[in-house]
């Protein structure tokens, strides 16, 4: 099983952020697979919207970090992600990095993975930027196992639970756990971009191979 850690602060290591993500991982069987970005250390451009990713799948011409990024989240059965608040929402590297997956929003490729957010601030009033974390991963297909926030620093009751939600997200992917009001969502957007991938066949050639590929047209 393998467990993608992607955390944006700027402190890395030091950050509030990364350190209740660190909490979370606790709550793992020691035969997980657990893999940490820090996405400062890498070279993340902003989209150009150029659609090239589209027409070619994962084809970018961006020479960034961002599709080694993007690979692995596709390989990972499980993705943590972890964000300081900034000014009520994820921070700019994050929302960078999501801008140039767009094509897992046009393609699902989220489908059968579950996702959890980690998120810190000094007040502790989070809710927006977890919200944010869930609408991204249901728009990619991914199940939302939970998320958890904490002012710092973080007190044992809040660590605790971190814990908890760990084990429950690798519980999750054991079970391959259903939850059938998030399938719902998913399968709203789903059928939104069927629309939009019949609309624009003729141009985002390889995402409409995609769909045709998976009997979803």
């Amino acid at each position: 099983m393998r467990i993608l850690l992607v955390s944006s602060s700027p402190h890395k290591e030091k950050s509030h952020a990364f350190l209740l993500a660190k909490e979370v991982l606790k709550g793992f069987l020691s035969s997980v697979k657990i893999e940490a970005l820090h996405l400062s250390d890498f070279k993340i451009e902003f989209c150009r919207h150029c659609e090239s990713c589209h027409r070619k799948i994962m084809d970018c011409p961006i020479n960034d970090d961002v599709c080694m990024i993007l690979e692995k989240m596709l390989h990972a059965e499980g993705i943590i992600f972890a964000s300081p608040n900034y000014i009520n929402q994820i921070t700019a590297s994050m929302k960078a990095l999501w801008d140039r997956s767009s094509h897992f929003i046009h393609c699902k490729r989220f489908l059968g993975k579950y996702v959890v957010g980690v998120v810190s601030s000094g007040s502790g009033q989070d809710k927006t930027v977890l919200d944010y974390i869930r609408y991204y991963a249901h728009t990619c297909g991914a199940q939302y196992t939970g998320g958890i926030s904490s002012r710092a620093p973080i007190n044992k009751k809040k660590a605790e639970k971190a814990i908890n939600l760990g084990n429950k997200l690798i519980l999750n992917i054991q079970e391959k756990k259903v939850f059938p009001e998030q399938i719902k969502v998913i399968k709203g957007f789903k059928e939104y971009f069927k629309s939009v991938i019949q609309m624009r066949k003729d141009d985002w050639v390889e995402e409409y191979q995609y769909w045709l590929n998976r009997g979803w047209l």
